[in-house]
């Protein structure tokens, strides 16, 4: 067998004997369809050579890709091939494997920038995924038909993606184009693949907390209303080709009579799931679990044991500890949020230490001072700077202290050390990778300030996430348009609103960025 028939039939060249005849490369499939020694011998042969030489030919001329792609589509080059034999593609890798008679496909994949063309056997859900991209059907549609739930075949139609058999539409959830031209170092904080619902199912909480934003009484969501939210969210998530997660928070959502069901729903629409609330039991840990394992669940801590417990209740402290330690046994992903105020500014560090080894990550959110925020005094502006700086010297030996303020991004840049995400992994991501939902169907853009962009009870969520005052949000506060930190910080609306300044004009009083 000549060298270069060797490279391209690497396994079926070892099937063949000796004085075998040299036929041109493309002329090999067929021949060996023609010998009946051969066929006797290893019957399966012709079939095994047919799928190396279409594997060698997509390595050497893998199909171009298209330059948009605006709908589900098959990868050029991902072809179906019907063999007679199954399990070929498996003896391509294991020459102990024995094909037996048996009509079967073979995928054919084309190659990567990382990776070879492959031969795969394709699965039930892979097959569908392409049936479903070649013939453009409504995954709701699939799901009803097959009686499964429809994130189901969204999660099928995802691996198709990730595996290389198809492609996807972009996000179109991209910073507007006063954000361009941006510096390359920022052109993965331009588009959104995520977008995260904050939803306030209830406005009851077991807890008063002195720096509450909300008090005010609103029904909590029924589960006829709940079951709309979460149809428009997921409408609104396949409209702008992104993943959605669904955060339940309130008050305290797991105090909502009917928060399991909610849970179980955003499960089945295909959203990632993540509790914001307050400490629980193992046995509610368990029944949550039961339905899906949370991204991660965050409750708040406002500094060392006599602070925080003045702040949220007498052994609030001590019964976040428990749970933490709780959560930690069954692996649940656990993150503490601190709101920083004058009085526990002094308390972020040792309290960080305090939670090492005992909770996944740590962070901090500066004072919004609203409801009855406003009552408790802000962090000094004058030596935030200082703070921060201290802070990151911390975080450089805590792997779990967070940078979450997007005002560390100054520093970073001052040092020549790349940016991080801020706030929202695009700086502030009010109205453009989040919104808040309060119980009775306010939209706002932030949770943290009067923010109200529409009502998901009477419109839907794209014509509101397109509305010009979510426009507004997005875009920022102009005097923030210069600073080429722009798509990484913005600083805090909700700080600005808070200490009397327009989140339109005015830039966060904390920023000491000298750009």
């Amino acid at each position: 067998m000549p060298p270069d028939l060797l490279h391209i039939f690497p396994v079926s060249s070892t099937l063949l004997p000796d004085d075998f005849v040299r036929p041109s490369a493309a002329a090999l499939p067929h021949l060996l369809r023609r010998s009946t020694a051969l066929s006797r011998r290893h019957p399966y042969l012709a079939d095994l050579a047919e799928i190396e030489l279409q594997i060698y030919q997509l390595n050497q001329h893998p199909p171009s890709l298209p330059d948009i792609v605006d709908h589900l589509q098959v990868k050029p080059g991902v072809t179906l091939l019907e063999v007679g034999w199954n399990r070929l593609p498996e003896r391509l890798n294991n020459q102990q494997i024995e094909p037996q008679a048996e009509s079967s496909l073979v995928l054919l994949v084309p190659p990567t920038a990382t990776t070879p063309s492959r031969a795969l056997t394709p699965s039930g859900h892979q097959l569908l995924a392409m049936k479903i991209a070649v013939e453009h059907l409504d995954p709701k549609t699939v799901a009803a038909e097959g009686d499964v739930p429809v994130g189901v075949i969204d999660r099928l139609i995802a691996a198709a993606v990730r595996d290389g058999l198809l492609l996807a539409p972009a996000s179109a959830l991209v910073r507007p184009p006063s954000y361009f031209p941006a510096e390359a170092r920022f052109h993965n904080r331009l588009k959104a693949d995520v977008f995260t619902l904050q939803w306030h199912i209830t406005q009851a909480c077991d807890l008063h907390c002195r720096h509450c934003y909300d008090r005010s009484s609103r029904t909590a969501v029924s589960a006829d209303q709940g079951r709309m939210v979460l149809d428009r969210f997921y409408d609104f998530c396949q409209a702008n080709h992104v993943r959605g997660q669904v955060s339940f928070t309130g008050g305290n959502p797991l105090l909502h009579s009917h928060f399991f069901d909610l849970y179980r729903g955003a499960v089945e629409r295909g959203f990632m799931v993540a509790i914001l609330g307050n400490p629980t039991d193992r046995q509610t840990l368990e029944a949550i679990i039961a339905l899906a394992k949370p991204e991660f669940y965050q409750v708040s801590l406002e500094g060392l044991p006599e602070h925080n417990d003045y702040i949220r209740g007498i052994g609030h402290f001590q019964r976040t500890m428990a749970f933490l330690e709780v959560a930690r046994e069954m692996r649940i992903y656990t993150m503490v949020m601190l709101t920083l105020t004058r009085d526990n500014q002094d308390h972020v560090l040792p309290l960080a230490e305090v939670l090492r080894h005992r909770v996944d990550l740590f962070t901090f959110n500066r004072l919004a001072m609203m409801g009855e925020g406003a009552a408790l005094a802000s962090a000094p502006v004058d030596d935030y700077q200082t703070f921060l700086k201290q802070y990151l010297q911390a975080a450089a030996e805590n792997p779990i202290m967070s940078l979450k303020d997007s005002l560390f991004n100054i520093i970073l840049d001052q040092d020549g050390r790349p940016p991080g995400g801020g706030c929202a992994g695009f700086g502030c991501g009010a109205a453009f990778n989040f919104v808040s939902l309060l119980p009775d169907g306010e939209v706002h853009a932030c949770r943290k300030l009067p923010s109200l962009l529409g009502n998901l009870h009477e419109q839907t969520l794209l014509e509101i996430y397109r509305s010009p005052l979510a426009a507004a949000f997005r875009e920022g506060s102009s005097a923030c348009r210069p600073c080429p930190l722009r798509p990484v910080c913005r600083g805090c609306p909700a700080v600005v609103a808070g200490l009397g300044g327009d989140i339109f004009t005015t830039i966060d009083p904390y920023c000491f960025c000298r750009h």
